[in-house]
């Protein structure tokens, strides 16, 4: 599913209205139709209801709601916003369409605004600003967004909050934007959607089918999207008959260190369930007895230091290499993940304490081998790229440092993103909170490592290495809801997981 900018949204409307040969007038329309349809699903009729208008479409939009509901027996009460004396022409329409209707109290501001009273039992419809805002509100429509905030009220927006931007929020101010308990937005979603800190401003948000050009929408480019099972599915290669393990690579999993063996077998484990042919763990070799009896589908090299990673290993049999899990940041692991890193010329998987190592050799980063994928949390990321100031310049930072060590970027969380070296952004829907666990990212290590020794490419193995990995999460959920989930349920459900995405 494609995430345009803002500024493409407007094209898409004027495609669709060219190839249908329809006005604008039209189009809204046919949204408020399907707006007030996602309404009336979820609030019944006995509610009252106040529309805040914009001067805008989006105005437009929910005085075009406004009518409908009316139509379906709601009590309404519109406030439209012009202080100017300029409406678009399509709100303008709207307006003349609901000023006389006796069963709607309208309200024309254009100079003084007195609040209306709103309770626990109303719902707002916030229509005063779509996606095409590019600055903070102030002044006067700053204050109704505050009355709207500070009310009990339950807050529907209309395509998004208003005073929120699509994408880079930086330099907005959060109490000048609506705070939607639900944001209905229009055919696809915005950038800013994705983002944790916008979470208590959008509220739960869904998607309004109203009808642009399936056309328009293929052939207009972008950089974001949301993955998708059928995506996902069409990446996956089928299994001959006669496969044997060859066929399916050795990997290579360095991890553990004293204190730290179970995160080198979740990923061990995730690795075997996702699919690799044969897996051979450098640890530590006081670690061999608890991985010979833990893991035994996987072999055991080990390392000539009995607490920690201290030796690089030859890599040359292998298809690809991970490295991270438990792995600690004693010096001499430090210096054998340089020396690695520099003996190693296939992709790599890097996560945990080996980004850490590397976020004090950042002069490493340009060494990687090419089309390596990095698997930071928000926190790891900030230490290899600098301070970030929201999850907007985190997504910019993390393009940058794709781009110039020619690597993929997972970066975890609530739709975790995946960054290309060509700065394109795919986001995961799948998982959930139960899943926010110690060893959840050890088990991720695990499936991409699996992947990329099957010969997935890089940018393939991260869309199904993260899609398969939350999916296997929402499985667990399923069975056992989000407080008790641990990073193990994860891996146990892994091939229930590639059995939905290989279907």
């Amino acid at each position: 599913m494609k995430i345009f900018p803002t500024n493409i949204i407007k094209k898409l409307d004027e495609l669709t209205i060219e190839s249908e040969g329809i006005h604008s007038i039209d189009l809204m329309e046919r949204a408020a139709e399907a707006l007030t349809e996602a309404i009336v699903s979820r609030w019944d009729n006995d509610r009252p209801v106040v529309v805040f208008a914009g001067p805008g479409n989006n105005g437009g939009d929910a005085l075009a709601v406004a009518r409908m509901l009316s139509e379906k027996g709601y009590q309404i009460e519109v406030y439209l916003f012009n202080t100017k004396g300029a409406l678009s022409e399509d709100c303008a329409i709207n307006k003349d369409f609901i000023e006389g209707l006796p069963n709607i109290k309208f309200n024309e501001v254009t100079n003084q605004f007195t609040p209306p009273l709103l309770t626990i039992d109303h719902l707002v419809i916030d229509g005063l600003f779509g996606s095409g805002l590019n600055k903070a509100l102030s002044g006067g429509f700053a204050a109704v967004v505050k009355h709207i905030n500070a009310s009990s009220a339950t807050v529907v927006s209309i395509d998004v909050p208003s005073g929120l931007m699509g994408e880079d929020n930086t330099f907005n101010i959060r109490a000048n934007i609506v705070r939607a308990d639900v944001t209905l937005s229009l055919q696809l979603p915005k950038l800013a959607f994705l983002f944790a800190e916008n979470a208590d401003l959008v509220g739960d948000w869904d998607l309004v089918d109203i009808g642009l050009s399936k056309e328009a929408i293929e052939e207009t480019e972008t950089n974001y999207s949301i993955l998708e099972l059928e995506e996902v599915q069409s990446l996956i290669k089928p299994r001959s008959k006669f496969a044997h393990k060859g066929n399916f690579g050795h990997g290579l999993l360095i991890a553990g260190s004293y204190g730290m063996a179970g995160a080198s077998i979740l990923s061990a484990k995730a690795a075997l369930r996702s699919g690799i042919g044969l897996l051979t763990i450098h640890a530590p070799f006081g670690n061999n007895a608890i991985l010979q009896t833990s893991v035994p589908e996987a072999m055991v090299e080990n390392d000539v230091h009995e607490r920690f990673f201290a030796e690089p290993t030859d890599t040359h049999e292998f298809q690809t290499v991970a490295i991270g899990p438990g792995l600690g940041q004693s010096e001499l692991t430090e210096t054998a993940l340089i020396d690695q890193i520099a003996e190693c010329q296939m992709p790599m998987v890097i996560d945990a304490d080996a980004l850490n190592l590397l976020s004090k050799n950042r002069q490493l980063l340009t060494k990687l081998p090419k089309g390596s994928i990095l698997t930071p949390h928000p926190k790891e990321l900030e230490r290899l790229v600098g301070k970030c100031q929201n999850s907007f310049d985190r997504l910019t930072k993390a393009a940058e440092l794709a781009r110039i060590a020619q690597v993929y970027i997972v970066l975890k969380g609530a739709y975790t993103a995946i960054i290309t070296p060509t700065s394109s952004f795919y986001f995961n829907p799948t998982g959930n909170p139960g899943m926010a666990t110690g060893g959840s990212g050890d088990v991720l290590t695990g499936v991409l490592l699996a992947l990329l020794a099957q010969g997935y490419t890089p940018e393939n193995a991260c869309k199904i290495g993260v899609f398969a990995h939350g999916l296997a999460g929402d499985i667990a959920k399923k069975k056992l809801g989000e407080m008790g989930l641990i990073a193990s349920d994860i891996i146990n459900n892994l091939p229930l997981a590639f059995k939905v995405i290989s279907e």
